[in-house]
C-alpha cells in the first residue's frame, strides 16, 4: 500500500516519463482449473525393501522379569477385588437361598394342610360306617373284645 504523500501525488499521468516508456510484461493466461504446485513436489524418495526375516531377536532378561511382575500384580489385584466383593456377593446369594427355603416352606405347609384334610375325610366316622355297610361288617360284641395288658411275658391268648 502506498503512503499518503505518494497516494496524493498520483494523477492520471505517470510521474516519471521513463515509466511510460518501460515495456509492460505480458502474463500467460492461466488455466482456472489447474491446481497450484504442492510444496516439495519436486522431491523424490526412494523406498528400499528391507528383509528382516532372518533376524533373531536378542533375549532381554529384564523383559521376562517385567512380565512376571505384571502377572503377579494382576493376581494380587484380583485377590484384593475378590476379597472386597466376597461379603456382598455371599450375602446376596444367602438372601436368594433364604427366599427359596421360605417358598419351599410355604409350599410344604400347603401340602401338609391338604394331606391333613384328606386324612380327616378318609377317617371320618360317616365314611367308615358306609365302608362297613358295603363290606357287611358289624360292630363286635363285648365278648369278642379282648383287652391286652402290658405284661412282661410275650404270650397272647388266642380266642377260638
Amino acid at each position: 500500500m502506498a503512503t499518503l504523500p505518494t497516494f496524493l501525488r498520483r494523477t492520471g499521468t505517470p510521474a516519471h516519463p521513463e515509466a511510460a516508456a518501460r515495456p509492460v510484461g505480458v502474463r500467460a493466461e492461466r488455466d482456472p482449473h489447474m491446481l497450484r504446485a504442492l510444496p516439495n513436489d519436486d522431491l523424490l524418495f526412494y523406498v528400499k525393501r528391507i528383509d528382516n526375516s532372518r533376524l533373531v531377536r536378542a533375549a532381554d532378561p529384564q523383559a521376562r522379569g517385567a512380565c512376571w511382575s505384571a502377572i503377579g500384580g494382576a493376581c494380587v489385584l484380583l485377590a484384593l477385588l475378590t476379597s472386597a466383593f466376597f461379603p456382598s456377593v455371599a450375602s446376596t446369594i444367602a438372601g436368594y437361598k433364604l427366599e427359596g427355603l421360605r417358598a419351599e416352606e410355604r409350599h410344604l405347609l400347603a401340602e401338609r394342610r391338604n394331606l391333613d384334610l384328606q386324612e380327616a375325610e378318609l377317617l371320618s366316622p360317616a365314611r367308615l360306617d358306609r365302608l362297613a355297610k358295603a363290606g357287611n361288617l358289624v360292630a363286635p360284641s363285648s365278648q369278642q373284645v379282648i383287652h391286652l395288658d402290658a405284661k412282661g411275658d410275650a404270650t397272647v391268648a388266642m380266642v377260638k
